[in-house]
């Protein structure tokens, strides 16, 4: 009890799971401002197979440029997990690449794309410290038409290229060793 008879309340730290939602949540409203703030300033969000991006500018850079690829670019965070500091999120994602800007060099081409993927974040004192986010970048690769669907015959030659190409390497090594 205070003094006056009223007792203080402790101010709580958000944990893992309600920062988390919050910062998913900033994403899809496209608030890049609050999804930065929701981070130690200098940490390091890595898209795995993609990007490692300091926030907030890397960060607020990369997702920009994302929005501008896929305007009705959306998360849906499907499952929560957390423990004392770490979080996983396992989310969807949907859009349409028909904005106006790229994508990873790539112009956009109106492919609709639906993947899901894995962030883990890990969260010190209400703040995100790192994030490993990770998905299919095949599966995506494939959905925006940059490599050819599973099992079609663009596929199997890209692949016996691939093992001509190999084989090749394999027969110059061997005949070096000679």
């Amino acid at each position: 009890m205070s003094p006056e008879g009223t007792e203080t309340k402790k101010s709580r730290t958000p944990g893992p799971t309600t920062v988390a939602r919050a910062y998913f949540k900033a994403i899809n409203e496209r608030d890049l401002d609050a999804a930065a703030q929701m981070w130690k300033p200098g940490c390091v969000d890595t898209l795995s197979g993609m990007a490692e991006l300091r926030v907030p500018g890397e960060f607020k850079q990369w997702f920009g440029s994302l929005f501008a690829a896929f305007p009705d670019f959306a998360f849906e965070v499907l499952t929560v997990a957390a423990t004392k500091e770490n979080v996983a999120v396992r989310w969807r994602a949907t859009g349409t690449f028909n904005g106006t800007g790229r994508f990873e060099g790539m112009k956009p081409n109106g492919a609709r794309i639906a993947i899901e993927g894995c962030d883990m974040l890990t969260v010190v004192d209400g703040e995100i410290v790192a994030n490993h986010a990770y998905m299919n970048g095949t599966d995506l690769a494939r959905q925006l038409g940059a490599m050819p669907p599973a099992g079609s015959p663009a596929e199997r030659a890209m692949l016996g290229a691939f093992n001509a190409r190999t084989s090749a390497k394999e027969a110059i090594q061997r005949f070096r060793e000679r």
